[in-house]
């Protein structure tokens, strides 16, 4: 049985940094991509940053500006999101999420596994 457990999200002050994790388990990275999902208040689910089991990475136009960087920890089977710069813009709760496959991709509907989401919050 696939799992993903979120943890780390918070309430955080603009301009300040936080580290959100994944960890997963009946399931192995060299199988599947990894990628964190966002979604707001009224706003549809979107990508954010995904990562390949090879170490390939894709960014979210946002998260591209260098704020955010995803990493992977075969040894420990956990994908952590390192969130700097964090704007109010940046509230969200945050998905893992995993997809059959060795190439990243946005779309939310090739995702197959999720988990329950952390909360980030951002204040101005």
């Amino acid at each position: 049985q696939v799992q993903l457990v979120e943890s780390g999200g918070g309430l955080v002050q603009a301009g300040s940094s936080l580290r959100i994790s994944c960890a997963a388990s009946g399931l192995s990275f060299s199988r599947y991509v990894m990628a964190w999902f966002r979604q707001a208040p009224v706003k549809e689910r979107e990508f954010v940053a995904g990562i390949s089991w090879s170490g390939g990475r894709v960014y979210s136009r946002d998260s591209v500006k260098g704020r955010f960087t995803v990493s992977m920890d075969n040894a420990k089977n956990t994908v952590e999101l390192q969130m700097n710069s964090l704007e109010p813009e940046d509230t969200a709760v945050y998905y893992c999420a995993a997809a059959p496959g060795m190439f990243v991709t946005t779309r939310t509907y090739d995702y197959q596994y999720w988990g329950q989401g952390t909360q980030v919050t951002v204040s101005s």
